[in-house]
């Protein structure tokens, strides 16, 4: 369970990190969001994550092209069963390609596009968007999940500011693993904002 719900969150908090800073304009955007509905006079806190509607978008637009279990996990067919028009007989291995799914022209508009607006008109349906599994047998973490990434998300942006090493664009090659990492580490400047200092300074001096 430790394993499940830590080296998941991570790895989709690296891709997140990837892609908001190949796109500036949708960090901003965020940023934005994240002002008008939380300020700057206090910290992003879990009852605000619902709010978020972008920052919500984001996180699903990032499980949509890089889901952390990219094959789900396996399943073992409970009786003989017809998927897709093939004949699985009961005792099957069945392995699910989310990425695949996820990345399929014939379902996703312009699917390779990291674009979380698509994901601004409402819940997309469960069989498009899988990172997770869906059914009876879908991770019972999901819902811890979305709420620490969020957190965990929302936090880098309200607090810091987020730019490229160089002009060139983050890599995003996927790496080698039971879960999908990037084959090169993400390496990113920051710069703390003023709410550090506002909130998190000032309140460790008041303790002191």
């Amino acid at each position: 369970m430790i394993l499940a719900g830590t080296d998941t969150s991570a790895v989709t908090m690296e891709w997140a990190m990837s892609l908001l800073v190949n796109h500036p304009e949708v960090l901003k955007k965020a940023r934005v969001e994240i002002n008008a509905h939380v300020g700057q006079d206090c910290l992003i806190d879990e009852h605000d994550i619902s709010k978020l509607h972008y920052l919500q978008a984001i996180i699903s637009e990032t499980f949509r092209l890089f889901p952390a279990a990219p094959l789900l996990v396996p399943h073992i067919s409970s009786d003989d069963c017809i998927i897709g028009g093939f004949n699985v007989p009961r005792g099957t291995l069945l392995l699910v390609n989310a990425w695949a799914i996820h990345r399929d022209p014939k379902v996703w508009d312009d699917p390779i596009s990291f674009k979380p607006e698509r994901f601004e008109g409402g819940e997309v349906e469960g069989h498009k968007l899988m990172p997770f599994g869906m059914g009876r047998r879908a991770c019972p973490g999901a819902g811890l999940a979305q709420r620490v990434v969020g957190l965990a998300l929302g936090s880098l942006i309200q607090c810091f500011e987020w730019k490229r090493v160089t002009k060139e664009t983050v890599d995003l090659t996927e790496g080698k693993g039971l879960t999908m990492p990037k084959a090169e580490p993400l390496e990113a400047m920051c710069k703390a904002r003023d709410i550090i200092m506002n909130n998190i300074f000032s309140e460790a001096t008041n303790v002191v």
